[in-house]
Parts: C-alpha cells; sequence; structure tokens
C-alpha cells in the first residue's frame, strides 16, 4: 500500500442505506413519446438506493436498507429481489394504504432521459425517523445517503438522525449527490446537504456535480474544499471517461473500460456499491476503483436499472473479456 493512500475500513458490520425503493417502467424505442401510446417494459426493480446496496450485496458484505413499500405486487418484487441478492430487508416497512412508487423512462435521441416519478406521494413518501430500525444501527458500520432521497423534509430528518448515530458508533458515511440543480434553490435543501457533506468520509460526485456543494470556480479547487472541510476521499464518477481519487496526498485515475451503452440507469450506483463494498473489505483504493469502473461499464450493457448488478468474480470475468477484446 502506497505511504499516502488512505486506509480502508475493514472493521465487520453492515453497510446500510436509506431512501426510496421503486420500480421502473421503460419505452422501448429511442425519441418515443408518452404523450401517445407505445411499447412498454417492465416492472423492474429499482431506486438509486436499492441498486447501490443491491450491488453492495452482490459483493459480498453485509449490508441492509430502510426504506417504504406499498402492499402490492411492485413492493413484493422489490423486497423478493433484495432479499434474494443477500440484502437484509428487515428495515423495509410495508405502508398498507399507499402504493410503491414508480418511474416511467423515455430515451431521448440525444442520449438523455426523461423521467415520469410518482415517488412523493407513494409509500416511499412515508420514510421517516419512526421507520428507522435500531437493530441496524446497531450492526452499521457505514452508512450510504443517496442525495435523490431527500426529497421530503421527513426524509432529511431520518437521515440526519442516522448519520449522527453511525457517528457516534465510530461509524463511517458516503454522499452520492445525485441531486438536481434546482434542489439547490431550497434554503432547507441546501442546509440538509451541507449537513452531511460536514459528516461525509467519502464522497461519490458525477464529474458535473464536483462544483455543486462547493464555493471554488474549478474542480480542482472544489476538491481542495471538499478535502479541507473533513472528506477523506472524493471519488469522482467520469462515465466513458472513467473515474479519479482525490484524497488530499494521492491522485489516482482508472480508464473506462469499452462498451456498448444500452441503458445508463443505475450505473453510478453500481460504482458507488461496488467501491463502497471493496474499500469495507479492506481493498486498496486502486483495486476497488478498478472494480467499481467495471461496475459502472458493466452495469450500462443491460437494459433495466437493477439487472446489471454484478459479484466480484463476474467482474473479473468482464475485465477479463473487455481487456481481451481491446487487443484483438
Amino acid at each position: 500500500m502506497a505511504k499516502s493512500e488512505a486506509k480502508p475500513d475493514a472493521r465487520p458490520g453492515c453497510i446500510l442505506t436509506m431512501g426510496e425503493i421503486l420500480v421502473e417502467i421503460l419505452a422501448t424505442e429511442i425519441g418515443q413519446s408518452f404523450r401517445r401510446a407505445g411499447t412498454l417494459i417492465g416492472p423492474f426493480a429499482s431506486g438509486a438506493p436499492a441498486i447501490f446496496i443491491d450491488q453492495v450485496a452482490k459483493c459480498g458484505s453485509p449490508c441492509a436498507i430502510i426504506g417504504c413499500v406499498g402492499d402490492d405486487d411492485f413492493g413484493a418484487l422489490n423486497v423478493e429481489r433484495l432479499r434474494e441478492d443477500g440484502v437484509d430487508v428487515s428495515g423495509i416497512s410495508v405502508i398498507k394504504a399507499a402504493t410503491t412508487g414508480s418511474a416511467f423512462v423515455t430515451y431521448r435521441k440525444d442520449g438523455d432521459r426523461d423521467f415520469i416519478y410518482n415517488i412523493v406521494n407513494s409509500a416511499s413518501g412515508h420514510l421517516s425517523v419512526s421507520e428507522i430500525r435500531e437493530h441496524l444501527l446497531k450492526d452499521c458500520r457505514h452508512f450510504h445517503v443517496m442525495g435523490s432521497s431527500l426529497f421530503s423534509f421527513r426524509i432529511i430528518e431520518a437521515m440526519k438522525s442516522v448519520i449522527e448515530t453511525v457517528k457516534a458508533n465510530g461509524g463511517t458515511v458516503s454522499f452520492d449527490p445525485n441531486i438536481r440543480k434546482e434542489m439547490l434553490r431550497i434554503p432547507e435543501m441546501r442546509e440538509a446537504l451541507d449537513f452531511i457533506l460536514d459528516y461525509t468520509d467519502v464522497f461519490l460526485p458525477s464529474g458535473h456535480e464536483v462544483m455543486l456543494l462547493a464555493s471554488a470556480s474549478t474542480e480542482k479547487a472544489a476538491i481542495d474544499e471538499l478535502l479541507g472541510r473533513g472528506v477523506r476521499e472524493v471519488v469522482v464518477k467520469r462515465g466513458k471517461d472513467g473515474c479519479s481519487y482525490y484524497d488530499g496526498k494521492d491522485e489516482r485515475h482508472v480508464r473506462a473500460l469499452p462498451v456498448t451503452e444500452v441503458d445508463p440507469t443505475g450505473a453510478g450506483d453500481c460504482f458507488g456499491g461496488t467501491y463502497i463494498a471493496c474499500r469495507a473489505q479492506g481493498f486498496a483504493v486502486e483495486r476497488a476503483l478498478t472494480y467499481a469502473s467495471a461496475a459502472g461499464a458493466r452495469a450500462v450493457t443491460y437494459r433495466g436499472p437493477m439487472e446489471g448488478t454484478a459479484t466480484l468474480a463476474e467482474l473479473d470475468k468482464f475485465i477479463q473479456e473487455r481487456s481481451e477484446a481491446s487487443h484483438d
């Protein structure tokens, strides 16, 4: 291990996340509009925290999720998928009076996506401090926050409560901002994001998000600012351009594996889940980044947000295949 490399947190315990659990229904044609009838496929298990924690489980780390689903087939689909993949689902509440969240997704010709969400008014909107399971906090070594989950003040309050408990117990926190710029215009939201960042050990922004929560005008200055306020590791996801790692002493860059993109949904969540799981298992930074980058690349080759989650053995095979293909 290089002297400048941050030491991984390899203590025994559970990786925990909290937030929205939903299904996705996908358009089958590029440029398909929801303003007219068209063919759709699904439902697929989804929700950024759910995809993240499913990937953590696939990597072999003990893990759990706190969330809410409706008493319906969409909820059962998610719970069964997570349980089968190894996630502790004892923190998922079934809300009898609500339906499971949903997202309808269509793909633009320019590569972007459009979503129609039912999350705030779904079972996920019931998530609050009362849904936190104490036994999960007792076993939690690491807590992961998804910015997409901060859609209600009840959930923000619950997130703060879990973060404070985990940190007080000697655990660590990672944060994937995964938010829209307009969310920052809400004063309470900005305050909540600053609160989370103050407790964050590992920050996992996508390239365009590096400067989102910093006052700096350049990426390098923003990274220095983030490290200066206590973040231990900044891991920047750059899509087809790979990823970058910074800890104030060490800087690393890993190239992306060449793939043909089918569906980008969930790739960043798979990246984050793999990186956090690998570091928790004691992997050095370079190895964790290599697996995480491979997980993100592999995920985009599958249609459906959680369909591309992979075990470390599957990632080993994928890395080998991509390496051989690039030399042909």
